[in-house]
């Protein structure tokens, strides 16, 4: 009974357009609302990165807020973000646990800052000139990422959503980055970003 159990229970969850491994996956939150814990700055001291009205800030000369979780591989991602106007920033993943600019995918955050690579971009692979988020103006980041097989080649796929909306899908065949953290950039003195509800949901 208990193996014809499991067989129907599998062909169920087929039938509902998800599979027995992905049946019990669920969203894990890595910001409490309150508190930096499970979170580390790396780089100028003289950086900011608090909690303010349930929600993490980062202003200040540029540095690095990196979730101590992970490393994470294959996953989905979300985070309702606010940059300023005229500010820059970054959503970082698969990066190093101490990171620079230059470790790891960069998912651009940039309303209106004089850099035109916009939000929704995969900075230096992907790039999205359209401002699809006004500044001062929460919206929501997601992101699917996982190694796969396309047409007998390994690549990395990407997936992109602002708003609950998918812009593209990236293939890096590269496999640039293998795995690694999460992680939040600020930018320069002139950038404040907000970020809060980071969730991330681990897939096979």
């Amino acid at each position: 009974m208990t193996m014809r159990r499991l067989v129907l229970g599998g062909l169920l969850a087929m039938l509902a357009g998800l599979s027995p491994a992905t049946a019990d996956e669920k969203w894990v939150a890595l910001f409490d609302g309150k508190t930096l814990e499970g979170w580390e700055r790396v780089g100028n001291e003289k950086s900011v990165w608090e909690v303010k009205d349930g929600a993490i800030q980062g202003s200040g000369v540029p540095s690095m807020l990196v979730n101590t979780t992970g490393p994470y591989r294959n996953f989905r991602y979300r985070a309702e973000i606010m940059i300023n106007d005229g500010g820059n920033s970054g959503l970082y993943f698969r990066t190093s646990r101490k990171p620079g600019f230059l470790d790891g995918y960069e998912a651009q955050i940039d309303s209106t800052h004089t850099d035109p690579i916009r939000t929704g971009s995969i900075y230096g692979m992907c790039h999205v000139y359209e401002r699809l988020a006004e500044p001062d103006t929460w919206f929501t980041y997601e992101l699917e990422v996982r190694d796969d097989i396309w047409r007998g080649r390994e690549m990395t796929r990407i997936r992109v959503h602002i708003n609950g909306k998918e812009l593209y899908e990236y293939l890096d065949f590269a496999k640039t980055f293998k795995e690694g953290h999460f992680a939040f950039q600020q930018h320069d003195p002139g950038s404040v970003v907000k970020i809060r509800k980071v969730e991330v949901m681990a897939l096979p």
